[in-house]
């Protein structure tokens, strides 16, 4: 967070004034870039960001505004390269659309027309069309097909692939669920029509005509790639450079640009610069809400207009070292995008940036994340105190205890049993209380990601916890206690 000097020097009267006038007539020539620049300096208050990149573009003008360092320590500009995220998918989407626009895809014929190798255990899979992937409303969900299995698919080919032995959650067409395998099935579409490598066409036909030379994809979301720094993880304030979780990327969040190339991807979604290498038709229909499909339009979602706002496109993205947002308004031309390398809600600054350019209030931003962290983090050393304080008392527990009936005693030894089981199981447990995924522990790595304490949480729960539980069962058998067969079965009464 950039330091402000403050000082207080002599000064006369005169001089007092004038510098007064100065800083206000500075301030008047360029609110945007001073209120822009603060309400960057605001978000990576609240967020602690380590480095920051956004650009307000209002018509011919772009105002851009950096701020911190990458994760190789080197200060952010707008060539610094970021991961975009699901901001990706307005590019697959438009990867479809021009095979659309030269009649090679149509959107609503079924996805098995154009990939005769896409299978799945569910029978409605073949009335899924192009269409209902670019719009999330093909039936596949979560609940059905887990997307964090590891290792993950390499490719979008081969996660495909692994779509054989899946089914759908609901009928295709019937209704909304986001789902990042439907854009990778839709860069499978794009690699199986065009004959290229997802990246290869996306490099030659939308970015490289677009001068977006610096923009590029990688099939997995941790892949190296050439000069891309880390990401950071930050927890309570404290930002540390680590390596991108593991996934599959194709299609839906793999993508890695630079503000420079981001400001030319809006103009052109925008119709400015570049817009003819798509039809009129097929660039509306990117940005159209599509039938089912709530608020989301063709890797574009619709956002609610405040009071006196046109309308709002846009489309944010998130990976556990990586977030940012994209917004524009189809008709007034202002369009703002931000680009972060940590977890944050740039969706928030984006908003503001926009809001600050047309006169509305800007909303203070404030990370919920920090309140989470600290109960996790209190949790965490209430419990580790707690089991600590058994495990070390646990002979004196057992003296106590040599005579208590086995029912009873059992009943005592519950508590810490269900600390173990729980601590090994929370993670994974949580996404199928939450999302109605399906149970994997695939999902302790997302979590170890995500949100590192809670890890920790139930590895602290977990490994204490079964210490603490060994200890009174050995501390039990020697102060000549008959140990229960099964903490968590009661046997019967002895006399």
């Amino acid at each position: 967070m950039p330091l402000h000097r403050l000082c207080s020097p002599r000064v006369t009267c005169l001089s007092a004034v004038a510098a007064v006038l100065v800083a206000v007539l500075l301030a008047s020539a360029t609110p945007a870039h001073a209120t822009g620049r603060g309400l960057v300096d605001d978000y990576r208050s609240a967020y602690a960001t380590p480095g920051v990149a956004a650009a307000v573009i209002d018509g011919s003008s772009v105002e851009t505004t950096v701020r911190g360092r990458d994760g190789d320590g080197n200060a952010v500009t707008t060539g610094t390269p970021f991961r975009i995220a699901s901001m990706s998918k307005s590019m697959t989407a438009t990867a479809v659309m021009l095979l659309v626009d030269r009649g090679r895809v149509v959107l609503d014929d079924p996805v098995v027309t154009v990939l005769p190798d896409f299978r799945m255990a569910d029978p409605r899979f073949t009335a899924i069309t192009v269409r209902h992937l670019l719009s999330h409303t093909s039936g596949l969900s979560a609940s059905t097909n887990n997307e964090y299995v590891f290792p993950p698919p390499h490719d979008a080919r081969q996660a495909v692939a692994r779509l054989a032995d899946e089914t759908l959650a609901a009928g295709p067409g019937s209704k909304s669920v986001y789902h990042n395998t439907n854009f990778t099935i839709a860069a499978r579409i794009v690699e199986v029509v065009s004959g290229e490598p997802f990246d290869e066409f996306l490099r030659a036909e939308p970015f490289t005509p677009l001068g977006m030379t610096h923009t590029r994809s990688t099939p997995g979301c941790s892949d190296r790639a050439e000069v891309l720094p880390s990401g950071y993880e930050v927890v309570l304030g404290f930002a540390v450079a680590v390596p991108e979780m593991p996934g599959t990327c194709a299609g839906n969040g793999g993508v890695i640009s630079t503000l420079d190339d981001m400001v030319r991807w809006l103009r052109f979604n925008q119709g400015g610069p570049g817009a003819g290498l798509l039809s009129t038709a097929a660039l509306t229909e990117l940005h159209t809400v599509q039938p089912g499909a709530g608020d989301y339009a063709l890797g574009w979602q619709a956002r609610p207009a405040a009071a006196g706002t046109p309308p709002m496109i846009g489309h944010g993205g998130t990976l556990a070292t990586w977030t940012g947002d994209m917004v524009f308004s189809p008709t007034t031309g202002r369009a703002a995008v931000v680009l972060t390398n940590s977890v944050g809600a740039p969706g928030e600054l984006s908003a503001n940036l926009l809001a600050e350019r047309i006169g509305t209030p800007t909303r203070p931003m404030s990370n919920p994340l920090d309140t989470v962290n600290a109960v996790l983090l209190g949790l965490t050393v209430v419990l580790a105190a707690l089991l600590v304080t058994a495990a070390v008392r646990a002979r004196r527990w057992a003296v106590r205890r040599r005579t208590t009936r086995r029912p009873l005693l059992i009943l005592r030894l519950v508590p810490l049993t269900l600390a173990t089981v729980l601590g090994a199981t929370l993670p994974a447990v949580l996404p199928i209380l939450l999302f109605g995924a399906t149970f994997d522990v695939g999902y302790w790595i997302v979590f170890a990601w995500l949100l590192p304490l809670l890890p920790l949480l139930s590895l602290v729960s977990c490994v204490l916890g079964a210490v603490a539980l060994a200890r009174r069962l050995w501390c039990l058998r020697h102060a000549g206690q008959v140990v229960p067969a099964s903490p968590a079965a009661v046997g019967p009464t002895t006399a």
